[in-house]
């Protein structure tokens, strides 16, 4: 007996695509303002890389792709600046610590709303939280010296109660200290929404059965809770280990003072300084490239740790 070949069942899918756009076009219309932006904002400045192994004059009359090759001669300057390794130091040295006191915060928080029972206090918590985050680091830094300086509010506080006012804006160790906290403050609220939203899609049921089996609440956010997320986490931390040797302009700039130079001068305000109030917009190039070099080996490095570690990684 001769068994009939089972008919093709898949599909047709010729003629797809219009049906598929009918129902989905608007979605692609809003996807081109971004686009557009990424371009012309991200993608075709990078021509100007070209720049850092020019030697280039802004008003000379000629196009950058005319001027004269020099080479790796900025970098070697840049490289034999006692001045740039210093900066290099005090980078690391802020982004790190933003890295070991920032970057747990916003989980801890994160896990301690989310096992709160009131969505009233939950909610407000989480917007007292997120406000800061929409003040710049100009009215930021007004608050600091409102509150950190040597006559502000928590050294008045201090002597009040029989102690003595302590430098925290004028001694360098101190100055870092306040530098992180006000970051933390200023950026736990965005952070803290990507990780409500991560634990709002967790599986509850995985959760009670856990309780059933007697867990303790600890033990069920440590074995069900964080496992969950780590997705999330890992992801947020590979981008964060990417941007060690990065750092915003704005923010040690508008925190610093002349007491604390030595600690403050990081590499966006020695680019700032060399680079571009000199005019030699070349040498800034040179040192932003160096920057944006190690930060995709960071990533790349920390993508592969992840991977390492059980995790999807980014790439």
């Amino acid at each position: 007996m001769t068994t009939k070949a089972p008919a093709d069942i898949r599909p047709n899918r010729k003629g797809w695509l219009k049906p598929y756009l009918a129902g989905t076009w608007q979605l692609y219309a809003m996807m081109l303002i971004p686009i557009a932006y990424i371009i012309c904002f991200k993608y075709l400045p990078m021509k100007g890389i070209i720049i850092a192994f020019k030697k280039y004059v802004p008003f000379g009359g000629r196009s950058m792709w005319e001027m004269d090759w020099v080479g790796l001669q900025w970098f070697q300057e840049a490289f034999r600046d006692s001045l740039f390794w210093k900066s290099l130091a005090n980078t690391l040295i802020l982004n790190l610590g933003d890295l070991l006191f920032g970057f747990p915060f916003p989980i801890f928080l994160a896990i301690f709303l989310n096992e709160l029972r009131s969505n009233k206090v939950r909610k407000t918590t989480q917007l007292a939280l997120y406000l800061p985050n929409f003040l710049s680091w100009v009215i930021i830094a007004g608050i600091s010296q409102q509150v950190f300086a040597t006559g502000g509010l928590v050294n008045n506080v201090v002597t009040a109660l029989g102690g003595e006012a302590v430098p925290f804006l004028s001694n360098t160790t101190w100055w870092r200290f306040v530098y992180w906290f006000m970051g933390i403050w200023q950026s736990a609220g965005y952070s803290l929404i990507i990780y409500l939203a991560a634990l709002m899609s967790n599986d509850p049921s995985l959760s009670e059965a856990a309780y059933i089996d007697g867990a303790t609440r600890l033990q069920r956010i440590w074995h069900v809770t964080v496992p969950q997320i780590m997705p999330t986490i890992s992801t947020l931390l590979i981008m964060q280990v990417g941007k060690v040797v990065s750092i915003s302009f704005d923010r040690p700039f508008m925190m610093r003072n002349a007491l604390v130079t030595d600690a403050a001068e990081v590499i966006s305000t020695f680019v700032y300084n060399k680079g571009l109030a000199g005019g030699r917009f070349d040498y800034a190039a040179a040192v932003g490239l160096f920057q944006s070099v190690v930060g995709i080996v960071l990533i790349l490095i920390a993508n592969h740790a992840s991977k390492k570690m059980g995790q999807e990684g980014i790439i």
